[in-house]
């Protein structure tokens, strides 16, 4: 069987710094650099660093219940119970995503706006780049599904070349004259870790992928640390780029760091080129989500955990509902975020803190299955016992608590996941007890989890009367 599995070391290292790079992602890298300079960089390797523990742990949980499809909302269900995979799920992931993509999407609005000209305001893009991946998903057409690798590596290929022209002074720009750095002592930097911790989520998306991978024991999270650390590499550069043709300020300011850089590097050859390669990522981004969020939520009313309409399919077995839900949402923080930096850099912090949660569960997780099946058999395991798991959780906590060097900024985006999160607590409870007829905090075993793949599960259950 062995022999079959195609994906060797290389492709899983491309495949996570294709899901991890994205146009938000150079928001968060021009709102750092801005702020305290080429230190940054240090507050990005301190992000990496613990973003690897999480990627280590949710390994060593997919070692332990490999190719589970619903990935950490199972692996939650068989430590904690229903209750907090709902909310990890729901808030942490569906609201997240949802999220990330409304910026994403006003980010290329606003890119589009500034180097086309027309006199179309700028959140039309928007709602015609989402009407078209709403309408094609509706058909049953995976747009851009062949060609999401080459857009990957345009975007990366664009970022480390333009990185390397910057670095070097070898742009047509002029090249400014500033200082190298605005703060220096540690508690700066690591303050900033919150904003550089955006640069390196999504690495995990490759772990549903190991099934098809050669050696996964070894490649799958090596693989995963390599892409983080050549990601975090890629990102160095850049900062070096910044330094030597955008100014600060202005840097921190901007909707579109990678269009103001472009253009510094290069004048209109580098806008254009960037404004193409960023359009063509955020159209596969958005379309990758809400394929993929749909046929998740579609999942997710299979195992009777939202409501059934998300379960209902059309003509093309397109999950339409959810396809409608998810665009619809998109647009929604495209429209919360258009034109400002200031709303942009707010609900990527905001979305940080959802994600957070996630990846502290994530950890939580691997230490309750270590004291509860300390002999099973497991191909990967996370090394240096309970210390690395406990250091990501503190270290996560850390950044949760420090989200925003703003006072008022923070408050507010607790205020946020706070209320977000009070209001699915509320409805997982109910929706636990008197929908789904499940204890609400009791652990499931990992046997029954793993049986929840099966569609025999869901049919067996609903004949006996406990599900409605």
């Amino acid at each position: 069987m062995e022999d079959n599995k195609k994906l060797g070391l290389g492709s899983v290292v491309s495949i996570s710094v294709g899901l991890v790079i994205a146009t938000s992602c150079l928001v968060s890298l021009g709102q750092g650099a801005g702020t305290i300079g080429v230190t940054f960089i240090g507050a990005m390797i301190i992000a990496c660093l613990l973003n690897m523990t999480t990627v280590a742990s949710l390994s060593e949980l997919n070692a332990l219940m490999p190719n589970t499809t619903g990935g950490l909302a199972q692996y939650t269900l068989a430590c904690m119970g229903p209750f907090p995979t709902m909310i990890s799920m729901v808030g942490g992931y569906l609201v997240c995503n949802i999220l990330s993509c409304g910026v994403e999407a006003s980010i290329f609005a606003y890119a589009m706006s500034q180097t086309l000209k027309l006199p179309i305001p700028s959140i039309g893009y928007t709602l015609i780049m989402t009407l078209i991946v709403m309408v094609a998903n509706l058909f049953g057409v995976d747009m851009f599904a062949k060609i999401q690798d080459l857009v990957a590596y345009l975007l990366v290929g664009s970022m480390v070349v333009m990185g390397i022209i910057g670095a070097f002074k070898l742009g047509t720009g002029e090249v400014v004259s500033q200082p190298l750095t605005m703060a220096t002592d540690f508690k700066s930097i690591v303050s900033m870790t919150a904003v550089a911790f955006w640069l390196f989520i999504g690495a995990e998306y490759v772990i549903p992928v190991s099934k098809d991978v050669k050696n996964a024991k070894r490649n799958v999270p090596l693989g995963m640390i390599i892409g983080l650390a050549l990601i975090c590499l890629v990102q160095s550069v850049m900062v070096l780029g910044f330094h030597n043709y955008t100014p600060w300020d202005e840097l921190m300011n901007s909707a579109a760091p990678h269009l103001l850089y472009g253009e510094n590097l290069l004048g209109n050859v580098g806008k254009i080129w960037m404004t193409l390669v960023a359009a063509l990522a955020v159209i596969s981004t958005q379309n990758s989500t809400v394929n993929g969020l749909s046929s998740i939520c579609q999942g997710m009313a299979k195992m009777n955990m939202m409501p059934q309409v998300f379960a209902k399919t059309n003509k093309k077995n397109v999950p339409y509902f959810g396809v409608v839900f998810v665009s619809v949402f998109i647009f929604v923080f495209a429209f919360l975020s258009n034109d400002s930096s200031d709303a942009i850099s707010f609900l990527i912090l905001a979305g940080s803190v959802f994600w957070m949660v996630s990846y502290i569960l994530a950890h939580i997780d691997v230490l309750i299955l270590r004291k509860r099946l300390p002999k099973a058999p497991r191909s990967f395991k996370v090394p240096g016992g309970v210390i690395l798991p406990s250091v990501g959780i503190a270290g996560t906590v850390y950044m949760i608590l420090n989200i925003s060097t703003d006072p008022q900024e923070r408050l507010a985006i607790w205020g946020l996941t706070g209320v977000t999160f009070l209001v699915l607590a509320i409805y997982s409870f109910f929706w636990i007890k008197y929908k789904m007829k499940m204890p609400v905090f009791k652990s499931v075993p990992v046997e029954k989890v793993l049986a929840m793949e099966s569609d025999l599960y869901y049919i067996v259950r609903k004949q006996r009367g406990m599900w409605r």
